[in-house]
């Protein structure tokens, strides 16, 4: 069912939304041209399909400012699916948390909700003492700062909904071996055990599902 709820949100801004996400999305490197084609097409098919399939490439936080504006409660939500998008596969790289950097400073946003993000980074880069510009809080209490922050996500567009039910897994992976020569060589956890922030991934989800089947009226048999 298609849905005919008013989105606070233009095309235009839509179009640089998603776009954006898909930045973040390949922003690690970790997806092959086959799943860049189907983030794609999840893309143009499913979710905007009035939006030209040339404006699916990588676009740059200064050209996504002068769409969504600075500082707007439009730029904040932007952010905090940005950050979803960037943790939901479990691992958060140096590339990912770079973009982020970039967008938060274009788009006047605090950059401190990303320092508990910088704990769990893959290989994180040495941080010179100069560089401080104030003291570094416990991992703990900025986990639960990002945490409170990404609870604030207000979703208001079925496109925005649709994207977050096809990016975030539907269940937490299941741990497994890996044997090689008939012998186990390495032991992989459940995904919510890796990431800190899996609950708020979950929420989102659920939220987004919410959205599209009280609000929109939308069939989300799909996304389950």
């Amino acid at each position: 069912m298609t849905s005919v709820l008013q989105s606070p949100y233009t095309s235009a801004q839509i179009a640089a939304w998603l776009r954006g996400l898909l930045t973040i999305a390949w922003a690690d490197g970790d997806f092959d041209a086959q799943e860049q084609e189907v983030i794609a097409a999840i893309t143009k098919d499913e979710l905007s399909p009035g939006i030209n399939l040339e404006l699916l490439n990588p676009i740059e936080p200064e050209e996504l400012a002068a769409v969504l504006g600075k500082g707007t409660k439009a730029a904040e939500n932007f952010l905090r699916t940005a950050v979803m998008v960037a943790i939901a596969d479990g691992t958060y790289s140096q590339s990912e948390d770079d973009h982020l950097q970039q967008l938060c400073k274009v788009l006047e946003q605090p950059d401190d909700i990303l320092q508990a993000l910088r704990h769990t980074l893959e290989n994180p880069q040495p941080v010179k003492t100069q560089q401080l510009a104030a003291p570094v809080l416990p991992k703990r209490q900025t986990l639960e700062i990002l945490r409170e922050w990404l609870d604030k996500l207000d979703i208001q567009d079925p496109r925005v909904a649709r994207f977050l039910c096809k990016m975030i897994p539907s269940q937490c992976p299941f741990a497994r071996d890996i044997t090689l020569f008939k012998s186990k060589t390495v032991h992989i956890p459940p995904l919510c055990k890796l990431n800190p922030l899996y609950e708020q991934l979950v929420g989102l989800r659920f939220r987004a599902l919410s959205f599209l089947a009280d609000n929109c009226g939308e069939d989300v048999s799909a996304f389950i």
